[in-house]
């Protein structure tokens, strides 16, 4: 809410500009994990999560720590509780799926958790602009 000219802001939520910019870092830090490589002469992507995840067991934990500081981020965007829950099914899966070795680095290629977090906090921020 605006009142002359001070934005009174709900607890947790962030200003309009530093909002549309987090999400602006967060989309490109999402397509650097999940989709920032292709292969030549395919339409195979695949991006950081995918490479880094090719180191047994600590590969994993780095970009899991990655993609729960997304969450963070989308949580103090303000996003609803429902859609953290999901965010976190996403990195949990990708997560426990990609330590399996070489089956988990052909799920992280397919999977893109960082993508389909992206695209639910895509859908919480419009949900909450239309209010």
């Amino acid at each position: 809410m605006v009142r002359g000219d001070v934005e009174i802001l709900a607890p947790g939520e962030m200003p309009a500009e530093s909002a549309n910019e987090t999400f602006e870092r967060l989309d490109r830090l999402s397509i650097l994990l999940d989709t920032a490589i292709v292969i030549p002469g395919t339409n195979i992507r695949f991006g950081l999560d995918a490479l880094v995840g090719l180191v047994p067991v600590v590969g994993d934990m780095i970009t899991t720590a990655i993609s729960s500081w997304l969450i963070y981020e989308a949580h103090r965007l303000g996003i609803s509780r429902f859609a953290l829950w999901r965010m976190m099914g996403n990195v949990a899966i990708d997560g426990l799926v990609g330590a399996i070795p070489l089956l988990g680095d052909a799920f992280d290629v397919a999977f893109r958790a960082n993508r389909r977090n992206m695209r639910i906090l895509r859908d919480q921020l419009a949900k909450r602009r239309q209010r």
